[in-house]
């Protein structure tokens, strides 16, 4: 007797795969005498079409087994350190900026150059306006320079 139709019958009744499905040999007459999906779910509440378990692991096994580790706490650490460095840069400038040892212009360029992290300390920043005095200055003197012989 071919039970292949009663097969596909009862996975599509059940809304499982045909793999799935197993007759029982002793009452294959019934099964295939067996005709409407009403007959097929008496059948398995009797115990004679059983169904089988799905193989393999659970989706909420594999879940579990992905995880991050410690990424977000490697870049929450990034940013906090972030953050602590841009406040404290920013708070340095904005002093010399009151003070009037920079200009606006220079203060809106180091702040850009901040914001990129160029930057990498306070000491670094210290450093980087020594040197622009010191090409600042040289600039004036050579003005100076150029004033005075053109007065000549």
């Amino acid at each position: 007797m071919n039970l292949k139709n009663k097969k596909r019958l009862a996975a599509e009744t059940f809304g499982v795969g045909k793999n799935r499905i197993i007759f029982a040999n002793s009452s294959l007459k019934e099964i295939g005498e067996a005709i409407t999906k009403n007959d097929l779910r008496e059948l398995q509440k009797e115990g004679i079409i059983i169904i089988k378990n799905k193989k393999g692991s659970k989706k909420t096994a594999k879940k579990k087994k992905r995880s991050t580790g410690n990424v977000r706490k490697k870049i929450n650490k990034r940013k906090k350190e972030y953050v602590k460095m841009t406040r404290k840069l920013r708070r340095h400038i904005l002093s010399l900026k009151s003070k009037g040892e920079i200009s606006q212009e220079d203060f809106k360029k180091i702040r850009k150059k901040i914001r990129n992290r160029q930057f990498k300390s306070k000491a670094n920043l210290k450093q980087h306006l020594g040197e622009n005095k010191k090409w600042k200055r040289k600039r004036e003197e050579d003005n100076n320079i150029k004033q005075i012989i053109k007065q000549d």
